[in-house]
């Protein structure tokens, strides 16, 4: 079988099967199963696959036809300027998410040093990204799940960052190491009855550990911001993604918690999509 007519096989079992983008995504496990970029497939229509080759093809078009998501098929997800490595034990990196990192840049410089702090850091993209950008930045990550600590843990060593960053397997609620000049965080936020109306390809397969915020969306938002005015720095910034119609309820338990609210940033679809605050004084509570 050659090229050509394996690809339009793959493309008409996904169009069947009501997957959103057959041609391309039949283009991208063709390319992970022969070990060739997009382009090649391209040039070279009638060249013959070889029978292992075809089957990992078929097993792979077998698995997104149930909607398994190409990231966790080809183990790999573009998230700002690198590759992370993915799997279903981590959320797959959404381009959302980046606008964290671009405002981490707008706010340090590159000489600025800073000790920078990840909570839920999954599959390290955030941390890992902004300490490429920034050399003098030391980062710690922490998170709920062990099997996602091994994949950020890969992805440092994968990107040369292992000297500048340290993970924990812990709980938000339990870590207690260290004090930050810039904590971000990307937290499950969705609300408990929302969960069922997200697309397939997600509630699915991803994990729902890093997708559900509780009953109404607020309760892993309010441990972390909690923990969080007590691990930062006074002065320090804090940069939170949170859902599109949270920014009223996060502003307040910001507010409520010692952090002043600098500014809310939307993302391309023109929602709300993180909240940007600073450390201001320490709640003392009046007994």
């Amino acid at each position: 079988m050659n090229i050509e007519s394996i690809l339009n096989e793959g493309i008409n079992i996904l169009k069947e099967n009501k997957i959103s983008n057959p041609k391309l995504d039949s283009e991208i496990l063709l390319s992970n199963s022969i070990k060739r970029d997009k382009k090649y497939i391209i040039l070279n229509p009638k060249e013959l696959l070889n029978l292992e080759q075809a089957k990992i093809f078929k097993n792979l078009i077998e698995r997104r036809k149930k909607g398994e998501p190409i990231a966790y098929l080809i183990n790999k997800k573009d998230f700002w300027k690198e590759e992370f490595f993915v799997n279903k034990d981590v959320l797959i990196p959404r381009p959302d998410t980046e606008l964290i990192i671009e405002q981490v840049l707008k706010i340090y410089s590159y000489d600025s040093q800073l000790q920078v702090l990840d909570i839920g850091t999954g599959s390290g993209c955030i941390l890992l990204s902004i300490l490429k950008e920034r050399p003098n930045f030391y980062g710690t990550g922490i998170d709920i799940s062990k099997k996602s600590i091994n994949v950020s843990k890969l992805n440092a060593k994968q990107l040369n960052l292992i000297s500048r960053v340290k993970f924990f397997h812990s709980s938000v609620d339990n870590f207690k190491i260290g004090k930050y000049d810039l904590i971000v965080s990307n937290p499950p936020y969705i609300e408990l009855f929302n969960l069922k109306y997200l697309e397939k390809d997600v509630i699915n397969f991803e994990p729902k550990l890093a997708l559900s915020g509780g009953f109404d969306g607020f309760s892993k938002i309010r441990i972390v911001i909690n923990k969080a005015k007590t691990l930062i720095k006074k002065n320090g910034k804090f940069i939170l993604e949170i859902g599109f119609n949270q920014k009223n309820k996060v502003k307040k338990i910001l507010k409520e918690e010692g952090f002043y609210v600098n500014k809310a940033i939307r993302d391309y679809g023109n929602n709300d999509r993180c909240i940007i605050s600073t450390k201001i004084l320490i709640k003392i509570k009046i007994w």
